[in-house]
């Protein structure tokens, strides 16, 4: 069961982070970065569909006992067939998402949305590095399937963080704003969960509280190019990873999930 856990955080912290992403298709400052970020999208949609056709596998394989008690959103509980990767992302209520609270924080402005990503960015790509040496070989498989688009969002919301960060009065204000109303929330990714903490003894995954130091060396350092503040508060929000969310979440799932629930297993 916290197998199956573990990889739903994966995949609930993509699929969130690239619905909000999704949103600034056609709205972007410029379109060559209205392209990107779209991409970028794209890009944490198709990790979060390979956790979830794993997840749904590792659900499937349990007990029906327990498959029974995995979740308790009535309409996936309904289903009696074999469970797919579309009911775990369409059907499942927010208190059964296992996403950190930071990814379904509202986009705001431009700088906020790099903020977000950016925070993640940096976490995903030390997390995915270590994934690689998994020895569940599904799993070490959809990092080394994913580790060139997380680099990549990596360098990109990094390099928007500098240019945003040491460009104009204006774009430092909106920037160190961003990065001083974010930074409550990104304490939760090194904040170990049980099904994080089974990973790690398993020898699965990481410790992801050893990942803090590495984080905030390269979060640091890109601040130090950007001119902007680490902000002195370490009060961090958490919860997320128990099905313990904002507020946020519900409009994001009112959005991914309007058209399964409002027409029940229409397919295209």
């Amino acid at each position: 069961m916290l197998r199956l856990f573990y990889v739903l955080q994966l995949a609930d912290n993509a699929l969130i982070h690239s619905q909000l992403l999704s949103a600034w298709c056609g709205h972007g400052p410029i379109l060559e970065q209205d392209i990107a970020i779209t991409n970028t999208a794209l890009d944490h949609i198709g990790q979060a569909r390979s956790l979830y056709q794993y997840a749904s596998e590792l659900l499937n394989a349990l007990p029906e006992s327990e498959k029974a008690a995995a979740f308790s959103s009535p309409l996936l509980q309904q289903v009696s067939r074999a469970v797919q990767e579309d009911d775990l992302s369409s059907l499942r209520d927010g208190w059964d998402f296992r996403n950190v609270v930071l990814v379904e924080q509202p986009n705001g402005d431009w700088a906020q949305t790099i903020a977000k990503s950016f925070f993640y960015d940096v976490f995903q790509y030390l997390l995915y590095q270590e994934l690689l040496k998994s020895p569940d070989t599904q799993l070490s498989a959809i990092a080394e399937k994913s580790i060139k688009e997380v680099t990549y969002h990596k360098k990109w919301s990094s390099e928007w963080v500098i240019r945003l960060g040491d460009g104009t009065a204006e774009s430092h204000d909106r920037m160190q704003k961003a990065v001083d109303t974010l930074w409550s929330y990104t304490g939760e990714l090194f904040m170990p969960s049980e099904a994080d903490a089974f990973a790690f003894q398993s020898g699965m995954a990481p410790d992801v509280a050893v990942l803090k130091d590495s984080w905030l060396a390269e979060v640091t350092a890109i601040f130090d190019q950007a001119t902007l503040q680490l902000p002195s508060n370490n009060w961090m929000q958490k919860g997320g990873k128990q099905g313990m969310h904002t507020e946020h979440l519900g409009y994001v799932l009112t959005d991914l999930q309007f058209m399964q629930r409002a027409y029940p297993n229409m397919e295209w």
